[in-house]
This record gives structure tokens, sequence and C-alpha cells, in this order.
């Protein structure tokens, strides 16, 4: 009766471990709550469609998350100390892919882009953690391959599916 007692409790345990663990549904439902739609979306798997060699990329992250891993030719802008002058000789017409860890700070620079009138901003759908969870390539600051994803925060690294968190 004891070895069943101790087994209970391990289920107990296992089942409150698995209901714990986020899922790509959850991530999703946790985005679609968080946006206010005010730039376009576009998923990882849209965006591979495109000639990415038209895009701006921005990643809108700050310094030490950019240097962990970033998505192929992106340019850090950072949020805190956003420069819309680096931007002021840019065509208003060229198409740019704006990015952070979830698509929350990199729809606000969206929405700031849209001000300074580009017409064609698009925010990357669940950001570089989605695009990490869809297996998408990633470099570090030496330009090399990495599957390394900086979790901004403990609370927020819960949404990396795929890849390793990165706290620093």
């Amino acid at each position: 009766m004891k070895r069943f007692g101790i087994f209970i409790l391990f289920l107990s345990f296992a089942f409150q471990a698995l209901m714990a663990q986020k899922t790509e549904k959850d991530f999703f439902s946790m985005l679609d709550g968080m946006y206010s739609y005010t730039v376009p979306l576009m998923t990882p798997a849209e965006f591979n469609k495109k000639d990415a060699s038209k895009y701006l990329i921005l990643d809108t992250r700050e310094v030490k998350e950019f240097k962990v891993s970033h998505i192929p030719n992106a340019q850090c802008v950072g949020y805190d100390n956003f420069n819309a002058d680096a931007l002021r000789d840019t065509p208003r017409d060229q198409p740019i892919l704006v990015y952070c860890s979830v698509g929350y700070r990199s729809e606000r620079i969206g929405e700031k882009l849209q001000e300074m009138g580009f017409t064609h901003v698009y925010n990357l759908y669940g950001g570089i953690f989605n695009w990490s969870n869809k297996g998408e390539n990633m470099l570090d600051e030496n330009q090399s391959n990495t599957e390394n994803v900086h979790g901004f925060n403990q609370e927020w690294s819960q949404w990396i599916l795929k890849g390793k968190k990165v706290l620093r």
C-alpha cells in the first residue's frame, strides 16, 4: 500500500509538471492578448517566402540581447534608446521587419516608424522567441550560428520552447 501511495504522489507531481509546461498554443494565446495590432504582423514562414534582401530588418531589443542571437542581416536599433535619426535617409517605402523578444517592443517601434511615414512596416509575429521556436537560423555577435536566445528575464524565457535560454 505504501508503494501505491508513493506512486500516486509521483503521478501527481508529474501531472503538475506537465501542466506547468507552456505550449505553442499558450504562447500564441498570450501574444494575441498582448498585441494592439497597430503594425501588420508577419510570421517567420511568411517572411521566409519573401526576398529577405529587400527588407531592412531591425532588432528592437537591447545590445546585450542582440549579441546573444539575432536574425541574419538584422541591425540593432534598441528600444530604450531608439534613434529615429539613424533612418532619416531610408526611403519611406522601404519594406521593414521589426522584431524583439515576443513582439511588444517591436510593435511600439513599428508605430514610431509609421508615424515617421514608413509605409511598409511589419512586426515579426512572436519575435525572436517564435523565430527560434520554429527552428530558424540565428547568429551570435561573431556572426556564428547559434541556438542561444536571450530570455529577457525568467518569466518571459518560459516562452522559448526550442533553443537555449540565456539570461545574462
